[in-house]
């Protein structure tokens, strides 16, 4: 069986309070992209992890597609047999955008409906929560507007197809635990779930990713392609999550022409 993960953006992201147990109350918008990994499951008599595409880093028992596994064969032990997992990964990582925690989501509902669990968008979710913040929203996987650590959502009108939409992901590494040490948490300055009676054109004003300052600090290349999209002329751009991946949103079918000088990986969705 086969599905293909897709990635998010963060469309503004607020740390509004340092909370008791060591997370961060967050205020966001998670919108999905259409771009993909790819991820299959066959029969097998063990799990068994089988990686192409991008390098990915880590122990293959750390990763979520086999946390996934492992979560829902604890509870389904006798329905739960082996498979062997193909990850294609296509996605960068370390860059805001997502990809493993859709690739942990995905294994869920991939597993879900393999083996005929029948478990709730909800009871997803839950189990989602376990392997990451951001998991739960590719249980859902529309555009929503995200609070607490990310995990509590409700859906927002945000349409943007008769856009086009360029990410790029240089080659640098963003530490997201030290990216909150450098925030200062405080009220988001902006209510993001009315993102959608917020024309997009007001949105370079109104709208910002509160990790930007303080990495493009670090990281000065990151701001550069940020106003290179502003120059090509991009509708807005903002760093997604806490990077170092960046994108700009443009009139359909315009977007920045980089050149070969910059080391990055980049795509473009029409």
């Amino acid at each position: 069986m086969l599905s293909f993960p897709n990635c998010k953006i963060n469309i503004g992201l607020y740390v509004t309070s340092k909370r008791s147990d060591g997370y961060h109350d967050l205020q966001t918008v998670f919108y999905p992209v259409n771009f993909y990994d790819v991820l299959e499951i066959v029969p097998s008599s063990k799990i068994s992890l089988h990686l192409s595409g991008l390098p990915v880093q880590g122990n293959r028992e750390d990763n979520l597609v086999v946390k996934a596994y492992e979560m829902l064969r604890a509870r389904f032990p006798d329905k739960i047999s082996g498979v062997d997992v193909y990850l294609h990964k296509v996605i960068p990582m370390g860059a805001g955008l997502g990809g493993g925690s859709a690739d942990g989501a995905y294994m869920l509902k991939l597993l879900n409906d393999y083996f005929d669990l029948q478990l709730s968008a909800k009871e997803l979710g839950d189990m989602a929560l376990i392997l990451g913040s951001d998991c739960p929203f590719f249980i859902k996987n529309s555009p929503q507007f995200a609070t607490g650590r990310g995990e509590v959502m409700q859906p927002v009108a945000l349409d943007l197809s008769g856009y086009s939409m360029q990410v790029v992901v240089p080659d640098i590494h963003v530490s997201t635990a030290g990216a909150f040490k450098l925030i200062e948490p405080a009220p988001a300055p902006v209510d993001l779930s009315k993102i959608a009676e917020i024309p997009i054109s007001d949105w370079r004003h109104l709208i910002e990713n509160q990790f930007e300052k303080p990495i493009f600090a670090q990281h000065p290349e990151l701001a550069t392609i940020k106003d290179f999209f502003y120059q090509a002329g991009a509708i807005y751009a903002s760093m997604t999550g806490s990077g170092s991946g960046v994108y700009g949103i443009f009139p359909k079918g315009m977007k920045a022409d980089f050149g070969a000088d910059l080391k990055h990986q980049s795509f473009y969705i029409n």
